[in-house]
């Protein structure tokens, strides 16, 4: 399996779809003692840390106006037009394929690139219908399913997709930082990160995960300098 890559021949590039390896940028999840990771790992892409997007406004894709310097960011508005008008040669494959997997999960890929979570949780439900045991689509569906507000399906779909492939970084990342962050479940989430660093010996992240698994084992010997109901 090539990992959620996107291959030379697919109809629509990584960097049409605004998903090169520097450009996913989810959301700030502040862990403990001002340790900020600033996203959850893609299925494919490994994560850069930026602020989240507002209500008003979003981290621009690069490329894009307002992804440096003074430039205002667009709106979750504007990305949406963006997106939409991305996705419109996508849609026109559908089509005539409309259970091909690769071109939902790309339209997923599109619309979670512009913070369109709800859209994006669509196509990449539909893309595991056609194929089930997609680890990568999993791994983003679960992270949409997050940002929309549903911890506990986002938690289901990262231990189903480790049922795929039990060493998938983006899977073991995500859900510790889900269990953690949503859950105050600080044995959850450091098991899950310990099994990433050992089944990933080479992960690029090594160094902050290792400073994670720190700070949360520190939470949960002092709960009640941080606010954590020690369980």
């Amino acid at each position: 399996m090539s990992n959620g890559s996107i291959e030379p021949n697919s109809p629509i590039s990584a960097t049409q779809l605004w998903r090169p390896v520097q450009v996913i940028v989810m959301s700030a999840v502040c862990l403990v003692v001002g340790i900020a990771v600033g996203y959850l790992l893609s299925g494919s892409a490994p994560a850069v840390s930026a602020p989240a997007p507002s209500a008003q406004t979003a981290a621009a894709p690069a490329g894009m106006p307002g992804a440096a310097g003074s430039q205002p960011m667009p709106s979750l508005d504007d990305l949406k037009r963006m997106a939409d008008k991305k996705a419109e040669p996508l849609l026109a494959q559908l089509k005539t394929d409309p259970n091909n997997a690769e071109t939902l999960n790309h339209l997923g890929i599109l619309y979670k690139s512009a913070h369109q979570f709800k859209e994006a949780e669509g196509y990449f439900q539909k893309s595991l219908q056609a194929d089930p045991k997609n680890a990568d689509v999993r791994t983003d569906l679960a992270s949409c399913m997050y940002f929309t507000g549903d911890a506990d399906g986002a938690i289901a779909q990262l231990q189903k997709a480790l049922t795929y492939d039990p060493k998938h970084s983006g899977a073991l990342m995500n859900l510790g930082i889900i269990e953690y962050k949503s859950k105050n479940d600080v044995k959850a989430a450091v098991a899950a990160w310990e099994k990433l660093l050992k089944t990933n010996p080479d992960f690029d992240q090594k160094a902050l995960v290792e400073h994670m698994i720190e700070q949360a084992q520190h939470a949960k010997d002092n709960p009640g300098s941080l606010g954590i109901t020690k369980g």
